[in-house]
């Protein structure tokens, strides 16, 4: 029997039997390790459902041997759809795989009921069904860790994002306490949050403090030195604390120019010089 007339009775098999798949489906994946809550069984079974009702017409006009063509768009997008709330829900891969691989079990005694009688017909949709299987369950764990890599660059963004706070210390002067080691990735955060809100405040000064920096080499300094020259050309001045006597050494030995740049080794004496350069003064009052 030929490829095309195997999908044709694998699909019409599917659809009239499709209820006793269904429910063999669906209690087969119950007997398995998947959380049993009310909505979690309710989401099952409308995707299982979903599943098997745009099967047959997939299976008849696409053939079983390709899943990328157009006649599967559907199912793919069903399969991906799929995929990515089951990402974002924390399942894993083979999770999301054995909700096809399972429907193999019920498909399967579906198919020896109804070809029972033609060995080798039964024997030609048995295989083109364990084909077509295999691929759209490889699809699900394809979509899936495209899903689950998003997420992950997604909170990784988010965080670098939140360990990069500017705060508003005084009227025109900004702080910038940064905490961790510094690459390429996080040096554009830095500078894209430290431009934003110097255009917001107006501010004239800014305070770059890598006290929470454990070391300091050629490549950190070279990101601290292009975040104060973007902040200089937006008008606003730059001062670094958080000078200790190893990172002022590193910085000598490595011959780093902060000449035009100025230091302090505290956040407390760089703000001091802040408060000066914008014409504001502390004063301690008498109790």
């Amino acid at each position: 029997m030929s490829s095309n007339d195997t999908a044709r009775r694998l699909g019409a098999v599917i659809q009239e039997h499709e209820q006793q798949i269904l429910e063999a489906w669906i209690g087969h994946l119950n007997s398995l390790s998947f959380r049993k809550d009310a909505a979690v069984a309710e989401q099952l079974r409308r995707h299982c459902t979903q599943l098997l009702g745009l099967l047959p017409e997939a299976t008849v006009n696409g053939g079983t041997d390709n899943i990328e063509g157009r006649a599967w768009d559907e199912v793919r997008n069903l399969l991906a759809e799929i995929s990515s709330q089951r990402a974002k829900q924390g399942s894993t891969p083979s999770e999301t795989a054995t909700f096809v691989f399972s429907l193999k079990q019920s498909l399967f005694t579906a198919l020896r009921e109804a070809l029972g009688a033609e060995p080798a017909v039964l024997a030609d949709a048995l295989w083109g069904s364990t084909t077509l299987l295999d691929q759209l369950g490889l699809y699900t764990v394809e979509v899936f860790q495209k899903s689950r890599d998003q997420i992950i660059v997604r909170q990784q963004q988010e965080l670098l994002e939140l360990s990069t706070p500017v705060v508003k210390l005084w009227q025109d002067v900004l702080a910038l306490p940064l905490i961790g080691t510094l690459d390429s990735a996080r040096t554009q955060v830095v500078m894209e949050s430290l431009l934003e809100k110097i255009v917001e405040t107006g501010a004239a000064i800014a305070i770059i403090d890598i006290t929470g920096v454990p070391t300091v080499d050629t490549l950190v300094a070279q990101h601290l030195l292009k975040t104060i020259a973007a902040a200089r050309l937006m008008g606003a001045d730059c001062i670094i604390s958080g000078i200790r006597p190893q990172i002022a050494q590193t910085i000598v030995h490595l011959g780093v120019n902060l000449e035009d740049v100025m230091t302090k080794a505290t956040l407390a004496d760089a703000f001091e010089v802040a408060l000066a350069r914008v014409g504001a003064r502390v004063t301690r009052i008498a109790a």
